[in-house]
């Protein structure tokens, strides 16, 4: 069967395996509400610009939104004949109001114009839905931070004991981790608001158009201002692309410490068990899937973003046939991000904090040694070098009596350089809150951010 978008320059009947090859109706039929709404606004902008009859104009957009009901209705016969979803439409557009008219639609662009339009829609929406689930997340973080600012948990570096902090401030660590999530998306749909549509295949039209009415009906800032650019650009993808893997880099190491701290080592949270699952031949299991799904996805989006970086490496202005695999590794990455956030939010929301497992975590690895360290700074005037020795010397002798040092009621039996004031320090509650510099671990410092954060979050 010959293809009749091009039936008049060949002779040759398409082979069926090039039809289905080259098709990519099955992956971008998902954009058929955005190539609507693209061809209605390319539509009135015709007819504005006395392209179009008026009369002609309301034919087209009676068939396109008889065209979204059948779709929406599952009524629609997606023919692989059509190749995509932008000639299943016009096609099906022509079989409605006569091909007459519905052949007129395309005045004036093309489908290189018409793809780029429709899939710089489809993640501009989709940097939107991102944003307020990032949103949603950080709101459940944020109640979190309100309710254990004094819920003491060791902290780690090298993953070893480091220093007490509350479980307010380490929660808050990934609320400012998705809020610049966010605020890579909100850039990432700045840079995707300018419209390709009327770039046509690569250099303009003839016609007298008015690309910024069209524009403008479809929700862009602007227009993007050199045709070629406009059907060549997919950096917007790759953005949303990006901003998807770092989402996801953050995600994972989340989701790697609920795996961790629920379990019997940590015991510092526990998932319920509506989002846990058991084990085939072990009882007692209460296994993290949702955490452990996630961290696995990671690796999907992050390939879905090397992919389209390399389609695009070096490729020769202006569209290529290379540039219909921008899609399928988008869509799933959406897709994916999605259904991620919505879970994990789902998951925190339920999880139980272990208040008394944290606070006895923190007896253990000496986490008071750099309060000690400071205090003969501050108060000895004795050098950070030679601070960081003594309290040194004083751990190493507190392991051989197998206790943290916490447990030390007299100091200067270790070392008389302490007197009685530097037992205060050996407080969990005394260390958390010491801490001066902005951003800290303190109570105040903790509350501070939390109102940051809802700011942040009042502006969107």
């Amino acid at each position: 069967m010959k293809n009749e978008m091009w039936s008049g320059r060949f002779s040759e009947l398409s082979d069926e395996l090039l039809q289905k090859f080259n098709a990519s109706l099955d992956i971008d039929k998902i954009l058929f509400k955005e190539d609507i709404s693209g061809s209605i606004a390319h539509a009135r902008m015709l007819e504005s610009c006395g392209i179009l009859k008026k009369e002609e104009l309301d034919d087209i957009i009676k068939g396109l939104n008889q065209i979204q009901d059948e779709i929406e209705q599952g009524e629609f016969i997606f023919d692989i004949k059509n190749e995509d979803i932008h000639m299943a439409i016009e096609k099906r557009l022509s079989e409605i109001i006569g091909a007459e008219t519905g052949g007129k639609l395309h005045t004036a662009r093309s489908r290189n114009d018409q793809v780029a339009t429709d899939f710089k829609l489809f993640v501009k929406k989709s940097n939107t839905e991102l944003i307020f689930l990032l949103k949603e997340l950080i709101e459940t973080i944020i109640s979190y931070a309100k309710e254990h600012k004094m819920t003491i948990m060791p902290s780690f570096t090298h993953l070893q004991h480091a220093q007490p902090v509350s479980f307010s401030f380490y929660i808050l660590t990934y609320a400012f981790m998705f809020m610049r999530d966010i605020r890579r998306l909100q850039n990432g749909l700045e840079l995707a608001d300018y419209s390709p549509l009327g770039s046509c295949a690569c250099a303009g039209t003839s016609y007298q158009t008015d690309r910024k009415l069209s524009a403008q009906m479809l929700g862009f800032k602007d227009i993007m201002l050199n045709a070629m650019d406009g059907v060549s650009d997919r950096d917007f993808a790759l953005d949303l692309l990006y901003n998807i893997a770092v989402i996801f880099t953050h995600t994972s190491r989340l989701c790697e410490e609920m795996i961790l701290f629920s379990s019997s080592e940590f015991n510092f949270l526990t998932i319920n068990d509506s989002f846990s699952t058991g084990s085939s031949i072990m009882p007692q299991k209460r296994n993290p899937d949702v955490c452990e799904l996630i961290r696995g996805k990671t690796g999907r989006v992050y390939g879905n973003l090397v992919s389209l970086l390399t389609t695009m490496k070096a490729l020769p202005l202006a569209y290529n046939k290379d540039m219909q695999e921008d899609k399928e590794g988008l869509f799933d990455s959406v897709k994916t991000a999605r259904e991620s956030l919505i879970i994990l939010n789902a998951m925190l929301k339920k999880i139980q904090i272990n208040k008394e497992n944290m606070l006895q975590a923190c007896k253990k690895g000496h986490l008071l040694a750099t309060d000690l360290a400071d205090y003969l700074v501050r108060e000895k005037n004795i050098p950070f070098r030679k601070a960081h020795f003594i309290v040194g010397d004083l751990v190493a002798q507190a392991e051989k009596k197998g206790i943290d040092i916490s447990q030390i009621e007299d100091l200067a039996q270790f070392n008389p350089i302490f007197d009685k004031e530097a037992v205060k320090l050996l407080s969990f509650e005394n260390s958390l809150n010491s801490k001066q510099s902005e951003g800290s671990s303190s109570k105040i410092s903790a509350e501070k951010q939390i109102q940051f954060l809802e700011q942040f979050l009042d502006s969107l």
